[in-house]
């Protein structure tokens, strides 16, 4: 194992992207440690506690900024399960940018997914009978905090399952999560 190898891992939903949990909470949370015995290794960027997906990690300090600095304009692709019918002017909209409350948003990639094939979720995503929900396929290259759940909470539909499965040219592939594997860094 060398430094400039990257470890890329299926972030379980609600695991901190860290080694430990420094808030003091009445039940610890888990971390990167539940899973991982990486030594010198650190996230390259980060994902919400509340999101799923690949998250990259690396022993190279000039490494991790190039894939995590939004300078760089990494693209991260994520699918995403929202409340309501996505449609194609929602679509539209991501795709030119739209405004937040700080600040307007690049241009995104999107399209419209069929249910993806996806593990299910602990706990499952809450349903309703009388609101459908939908998926679509969303990149940005940027990453500002809880971007893509603004992004789509600002067009009505509320994100409520959000999965990383690029970032760059890193996809992750069939690793179920909690799985790990080692890849040389481009």
């Amino acid at each position: 194992m060398t430094m400039s190898q990257l470890i890329l891992f299926n972030k379980p939903f609600r695991v901190l992207s860290q080694f430990t949990d420094r808030d003091s909470v009445p039940e610890p949370r888990e971390t990167l440690a539940d899973y991982l015995d990486a030594p010198g290794y650190r996230p390259a960027g980060r994902l919400d506690y509340d999101s799923e997906g690949l998250l990259i990690l690396t022993g190279d300090g000039k490494l991790q900024q190039r894939i995590a600095h939004p300078k760089h304009r990494q693209w991260k692709t994520y699918w995403v399960q929202v409340e309501g019918q996505i449609d194609a002017t929602a679509c539209n909209a991501l795709t030119e940018g739209i405004m937040l409350k700080d600040g307007p948003t690049r241009r995104a990639k999107v399209r419209p997914l069929t249910h993806p094939a996806v593990w299910p979720r602990n706990p499952p995503i809450r349903s309703r009978k009388t609101v459908d929900d939908s998926w679509l396929e969303l990149s940005i290259c940027e990453g500002r905090n809880r971007q893509v759940r603004r992004m789509t909470a600002a067009l009505g539909f509320p994100t409520l399952r959000l999965i990383r499965i690029a970032v760059g040219p890193w996809r992750l592939d069939n690793l179920s999560p909690g799985e790990y594997r080692y890849e040389a860094a481009r």
